[in-house]
C-alpha cells in the first residue's frame, strides 16, 4: 500500500496528471448535472448523437488544418444540438430517428473525409483515439485547462441559476408552459449546455463513450434516491469519484483513460443496483 502512494505521489508532481484530475473532475461534474434531466426527459441518446457530430467536425478541422478544433467543434455541434431539439417536435421527423441520421451521418462523414485528406500515416489509430478516448487527456496544456475552467464554470452557473426552471421543465413540461414558463427556451438551453459538455469529453472519454460519462452516474444515483436534488448531488459525487479512480486506475496500468472512466462507472452503476435492492428503493 505505501508503494501505490509512493507511486501516486511521484505521479502527483507532474503537472500534466494534475490537469488531466482538474479537467476530469470538471467534465465529470457538468456531465452529471445534465445527466440527470437527459435521462429523466428520455433524452439520452442526443449525448451520443452530438458526440458523433463532434467527430465530423474535428475531421473536418483536420483536413482545413485548423489547430484550434474548438473553433468549429463547438459551434457545429450546438448547431446540431438545436436542429436535434427542433426536428424533436416535427411530427415528420421523430427526435430518435433525427438522432441516429445525424449521429451515423457524421461519423460516416468524418472517417471517409479523414481517410481521403488526412495528413497523418495513422489514420485508423487516429480515429480509434478520437473515438474510444487516447491519452490526450494527459497531454493538456495550460490554456486548455483554462478553457475547460470556463466553460465548465458557465455550465455549472447556467444550471444553478435556472434550476427550478430546468427542475419544472424535466418533470412536466406541460404543467410548465401552462404556469408560463417557456419550455422551448429551457430545452433549448439543455440542449447547448449539452452540445458544450460534449466538445469538453471528447478529450476525455472519446465521443464513442461520453453518453456513458452522462448517463451512468446519473441512473446509479436514481437506484439509490428518489428525490431530484438528491440525485443531482449523488450523481455529481459518483462522477466525480470515477472519473478521478479511472483516470488514476489508467495512469497506474497505462490503460486508455476513456475505457477505464466507463468501466469504473459500471462498476458503480452495479453496486448501486445491489443498494437499491437491498434497500428496496429498486421495487418503487
Amino acid at each position: 500500500m505505501s508503494e501505490l502512494f509512493e507511486t501516486l505521489s511521484m505521479y502527483f508532481s507532474y503537472p500534466f496528471v494534475r490537469y488531466a484530475l482538474l479537467t476530469g473532475v470538471l467534465i465529470a461534474l457538468c456531465s452529471s448535472l445534465l445527466g440527470v434531466t437527459l435521462v429523466l426527459k428520455r433524452f439520452s441518446f442526443i449525448g451520443d448523437g452530438l458526440s458523433h457530430v463532434a467527430f465530423g467536425a474535428i475531421a473536418i478541422a483536420g483536413v482545413l488544418g485548423i489547430s484550434n478544433e474548438m473553433i468549429i467543434v463547438l459551434p457545429v455541434t450546438a448547431a446540431s444540438a438545436v436542429l436535434l431539439l427542433m426536428t424533436g417536435q416535427n411530427t415528420k421527423i421523430k427526435g430518435d430517428a433525427a438522432i441516429a441520421l445525424i449521429s451515423v451521418g457524421s461519423l460516416a462523414v468524418g472517417y471517409l473525409l479523414l481517410s481521403l485528406f488526412s495528413s497523418s500515416s495513422n489514420v485508423s489509430g487516429d480515429v480509434c483515439s478520437t473515438l474510444f478516448g487516447g491519452t490526450s487527456i494527459l497531454t493538456l496544456s495550460a490554456a486548455d485547462v483554462w478553457l475547460c475552467v470556463i466553460m465548465s464554470v458557465l455550465v455549472i452557473g447556467i444550471f444553478l441559476l435556472f434550476y427550478n426552471k430546468i427542475f419544472s421543465v424535466t418533470f412536466d413540461e406541460t404543467f410548465a408552459c401552462a404556469t408560463g414558463v417557456r419550455a422551448s427556451v429551457y430545452n433549448l438551453i439543455i440542449a447547448v449546455i449539452t452540445a458544450v459538455i460534449i466538445v469538453l469529453a471528447m478529450n476525455l472519454v472519446g465521443s464513442l463513450l461520453i453518453s456513458a460519462l452522462i448517463i451512468c452516474p446519473a441512473l446509479s444515483a436514481m437506484r439509490i434516491f428518489g428525490s431530484f436534488r438528491a440525485v443531482i448531488i449523488s450523481s455529481a459525487v459518483i462522477s466525480v469519484f470515477c472519473a478521478v479512480a479511472g483516470i488514476l486506475t489508467a495512469i497506474l496500468i497505462s490503460a486508455p483513460v476513456g475505457p477505464a472512466i466507463v468501466a469504473v462507472n459500471i462498476a458503480v452503476f452495479v453496486i448501486s443496483c445491489i443498494a437499491g435492492a437491498v434497500t428496496g428503493r429498486s421495487e418503487k
